[in-house]
């Protein structure tokens, strides 16, 4: 028989990270930086279950040890380089259908994510009552509008050279992806095959909530950030 009205949280992590080695399990402020997203998981408390979705023997042993289950390996195929997020959720939800288990919703979590909160994890769910989907978005610091390039002379020029006279107070807000997860309606995802459905809505973070960690400078930005941020709410 199968079960329904739950929630899924899982946090994708290969083993295969090029630019920062071991990058999701490497420690980061005292831990492993995939415990952070287990732990928001957790202390959001709207999962019935919490896994880790990986194709390594480490990751999978540092997921269990912070209170992940890891119920299968991810296959070969979605564990390169060009494997999308989409393409994993949809292992994960077709390996559970197969054991027999159904969630209305999921929630799909980056394992470097260090400042993602149980609060915000929450609130996305919530959304979800709503919506069919909830991505989480900041806003550009400065409008992408007045963006510039450099030509093939090495000369700048204006991307959108139609609003060089613009104020930036008078452009629409443009906001990015903070890449920490996405939460979804199992069924709408299952027809589109991806998190942008056209029910799509946005939970909007703080510039402070927010880090790319891409590169070993990123790295250690991150870290200054994390600690600062920790020291002002200890």
């Amino acid at each position: 028989m199968l079960t329904s009205g739950k929630n899924l949280a899982m946090i994708t992590a290969r083993g295969g990270s090029k630019r920062i080695p071991r990058k999701n399990i490497k420690e980061f402020c005292g831990k492993p930086i995939i415990a952070y997203s287990i732990e928001a998981a957790k202390d959001a408390g709207v999962f019935d279950e919490i896994m880790v979705s990986t194709d390594d023997e480490e990751i999978a042993q540092t997921a269990r040890a912070f209170g992940a289950r890891v119920p299968f390996f991810r296959s070969e195929e979605n564990s390169g380089d060009y494997a999308s997020t989409d393409d994993v959720i949809m292992e994960v939800l077709t390996a559970y259908h197969r054991a027999g288990q159904e969630f209305d919703a999921f929630c799909c979590l980056y394992p470097t994510a260090p400042f993602l909160s149980g609060g915000r994890l929450r609130e996305a769910m919530e959304l979800l009552k709503e919506a069919d989907s909830v991505m989480p978005v900041a806003p550009f610091s400065y409008p992408p509008q007045r963006g510039l390039i450099l030509n093939e002379k090495g000369y700048v020029e204006r991307q959108f050279p139609e609003y060089a006279a613009a104020r930036s107070q008078d452009l629409p807000r443009i906001y990015h992806d903070c890449g920490q997860f996405y939460a979804c309606r199992t069924g709408p995802f299952m027809q589109a095959r991806t998190t942008d459905v056209p029910c799509l809505v946005p939970l909007i973070l703080t510039d402070l909530e927010v880090q790319d960690i891409d590169t070993p400078e990123d790295w250690a930005l991150a870290e200054m950030k994390y600690r600062i941020l920790h020291e002002k709410t200890t």
